[in-house]
């Protein structure tokens, strides 16, 4: 939180506008002080903004302030906007509905953080002589309309040019008698918070592949990618005409395969002037790949679209490719995925009537995240408000953060909030990865309040005999076996999957109170793990190694969590869980909480063969099948596509879901070959472990000590290695044959035999 001084208020306008309604404010500098040294400008919202200064916009992002915890942490943007400002200024902000007032989650409730759309901003100009000349948000500023007429982040934005207001944000503008003044609304400054992460930013644009007509009749528009932003065009026709672009991800039987965005618009109406008109919708954002273009002057071509991609800005800081062309397709998938999921909030998914901040996917996702993109700070912020909303309902870790659905209908299947495995796990979850992609002890210890609340929490809900093994679970959630209406009726066992989840909880939890120096934490949570895998061991581990329920999820938990307490049934459940794969003719068996995890267990128990041809199986369920079928990113089911080639009948079907793509964590490691042996990369392993089906691979990765890079490939009989080390980091290179090295900075070079892999660190 910040404990800033501010003079702003949080200001509205008088009157109710429509849309979006504009904020300005103009003045003259004060005179005798010199030059202007430094402007800086601070703005949050009530809703999202875009601020100007003289009609320049002040900075990059869009959707600002974003989407936190609005009742305890509404965070602020601050702008340089030295070059900006002139003997005469004009400050002009437009709102719009956000996540604060605008839809949210599948009820078809809006307004769940307030109904009036506000702004709190301060312009501080430092003169040559010291003095500071503040503007701030109060009730001298005006109000007006704007061209937006509806903004919605679900349904789309609505854009009448004839009602622009040409120079509005500029010196001079006089304005009308649809003018008001504003109000001030009730804020506590106190909720004020800096932010921790990055912005939302137009990341990038994407111009049409194909443009054709549907077999109705439609005008289709595709893009090629999968993606999350909006259009963008010049256009001129007759006063008034009307051009609408629907958005969606995939088509169906010729046409734009609606049906997956439920009871989401998507849908932008863009009303000409008879002039030349510029369209931008930046109050709402639609996941596509298809646009449906009606009421278009003549016909569009490529030339006259482009697609806005829109995401948190993330700098990329590692790479894979290797020598099977589907295989990179997925890595791409998963890539595009994080990208279109990661707008200012880790989602589930960008496009249907969600776009929540699901717990479980994240506390899976994070350790593919780290390493593909640096996303330490656009995390660390998402756990300030986790941690902030677990306080607020007594240590419970929601399923959604934010948590809009604590202001929902409870559907029926849902019984009342509780702590649920997995999901809640990102409290813990979360942070270690943090911890281990950087090394930033300063995340555990901002996090560990939160972290051992969660444990002692569930510790609470534990049974008499030490599982957690009641309430309502989300389980091995979409397990490819359950009926599509019925995503939670898992092969596993829920008992099973929570009390190993907890198990690893535990020891995670006591693991950073020894790196705080929390000595009684770490002996209270140490003995808590204790308790938890003598349980686990007592009620689901047969004599012979069984585990209950038999599938591969729970033996990929079992092994992965290292839940079992002998190398014996170890080694029996890696057989196991090879043998069931086998079984399976290496078709995917596993749902959200096997999934990350399966690949992981195989080959750390020496069945890399298995691991191999599960990924690279092309079969429905797999990885690769979606990517056969012409995914560009990752789904949410494995068939969220049927082979026919139509939807899913299931009511949850998104065509961008990260989750699944979790098995890149595998592939950044084993294929590839690079893993920290310390936190943050410290120390590292390169220990690429080749298998049938690539032939090559090169991986990348920018550690905060500098880059590692690894490259192998299979020449003819010899296994040959190329490793760079960033200088001050030992690294321990493994190769298939077992041989080891210990090099310091610099590149090396490697040769080995073609040999079968060995586990790593073996």
């Amino acid at each position: 939180m910040t404990s800033t001084p501010w003079l702003a208020a949080m200001i509205a306008p008088a009157q109710d506008f429509d849309g979006a309604p504009l904020l300005r404010k103009e003045f003259t500098l004060d005179e005798g002080h010199g030059g202007v040294l430094k402007a800086t400008l601070r703005a949050t919202a009530f809703g999202v903004y875009e601020a100007f200064i003289n009609g320049a916009p002040v900075g990059d992002d869009v959707l600002s302030p974003g989407w936190s915890s609005y009742e305890w942490r509404l965070r602020y943007r601050s702008y340089d906007v030295t070059s900006l400002v002139g003997p005469s200024t004009v400050v002009g902000v437009e709102l719009g509905n956000g996540w604060y007032r605008g839809r949210l989650a599948w009820h078809g409730m809006s307004n769940l953080y307030g109904s009036e759309l506000g702004f709190f901003g301060q312009l501080d100009i430092e003169f040559e002589d010291g003095y500071v000349q503040s503007v701030a948000s109060d009730t001298s500023w005006q109000a007006g309309p704007s061209g937006t007429t509806f903004n919605d982040l679900y349904d789309g934005q609505t854009i009448d040019a004839r009602r622009r207001q040409q120079g509005w944000a500029e010196p001079g503008f006089a304005p009308g008698a649809d003018w008001t003044g504003v109000r001030e609304l009730p804020f506590d400054a106190d909720r004020l918070a800096e932010p921790v992460g990055p912005p939302v930013v137009r990341a990038g644009v994407v111009r049409p592949v194909e443009i054709f007509t549907s077999p109705a009749g439609k005008t289709l528009v595709d893009f090629g990618q999968n993606l999350v932003g909006w259009l963008r065009f010049t256009v001129q026709g007759a006063a008034g005409q009307a051009i609408t672009a629907r958005h969606a991800e995939v088509l169906e039987n010729g046409e734009l395969g609606t049906r997956p965005l439920r009871s989401a618009k998507a849908t932008d109406t863009f009303l000409l002037s008879g002039g030349q008109d510029f369209f931008e919708p930046t109050k709402t954002f639609h996941g596509f790949r298809y646009a449906e273009i009606t009421g278009w002057p003549g016909e569009p071509t490529e030339d006259d679209l482009e697609a806005v991609v829109v995401h948190s800005d993330l700098e990329r800081i590692g790479t894979f490719e290797c020598s099977n062309a589907l295989v990179n397709q997925l890595h791409r998938n998963i890539v595009w995925g994080l990208r279109g999921n990661f707008l200012d909030l880790p989602t589930d998914c960008p496009q249907r009537d969600e776009r929540l901040g699901w717990t479980g996917d994240i506390a899976v996702f994070a350790p593919t995240a780290a390493y593909l993109y640096d996303v330490k700070g656009f995390l660390q912020d998402w756990l300030l408000d986790l941690a902030a909303e677990q306080k607020e309902q007594d240590g419970l870790v929601p399923i959604t953060v934010p948590d809009a659905l604590k202001y929902c209908p409870q559907p029926p299947e849902f019984p009342a909030p509780e702590s649920s495995a997995l999901w809640s796990e990102a409290s813990v979850w979360v942070p270690w990865a943090l911890w281990e992609a950087y090394g930033d002890l300063g995340v555990l210890r901002n996090q560990f309040e939160s972290m051992a609340a969660h444990s002692r929490r569930v510790e609470g809900l534990l049974s008499s005999s030490g599982l957690w093994d009641s309430g309502f679970q989300f389980g091995d959630w979409l397990d490819p076996d359950a009926a599509p209406d019925q995503p939670w009726a898992a092969k596993a066992d829920t008992g099973v999957v929570a009390t190993a989840c907890m198990y690893r909880t535990a020891r995670i939890t006591a693991q950073a109170a020894g790196l705080l120096a929390k000595p009684d934490d770490e002996a209270y949570f140490e003995a808590l793990a204790a308790r938890v895998r003598a349980s686990f061991a007592e009620h689901y581990v047969a004599a012979d190694g069984t585990i209950r329920s038999d599938c591969t999820t729970v033996y990929a938990l079992a092994i992965a969590f290292d839940v079992l307490a002998t190398p014996e049934l170890r080694e029996f459940a890696g057989n196991r869980l090879a043998e069931l794969v086998r079984d399976n003719g290496y078709r995917v068996s596993t749902g959200f909480a096997g999934t990350p995890f399966i690949t992981h267990a195989l080959t750390d128990t020496g069945h890399m063969d298995e691991a191999y041809r599960l990924l690279l199986e092309e079969g429905c369920p797999s990885w690769l099948y979606p990517v056969t079928m012409g995914a560009t990113t990752v789904w949410e089911r494995w068939d969220s596509m049927l082979p026919d080639g139509t939807i899913n009948p299931g009511e949850m079907t998104s065509f961008n879901h990260y989750a699944l793509g979790a098995v890149a964590d595998w592939m950044h490691k084993a294929i590839g070959g690079i893993r920290p042996l310390a936190p943050g990369y410290a120390k590292v392993l390169v220990a690429p472990q080749p298998g049938d089906g690539i032939d090559w691979a090169r991986t990348s990765l920018k550690t905060p000590h500098g880059e590692v890079r690894a490259e192998w490939r299979l020449d003819g009989g010899a296994f040959r290695l190329e490793a760079t080390v960033p200088d001050g980091v030992a690294a321990d290179v493994v190769l298939p044959d077992g041989e080891r090295h210990t090099v310091g900075g610099g590149t090396h070079s490697f040769s080995a035999p073609a040999a079968l892999a060995v586990p790593a660190g073996a």
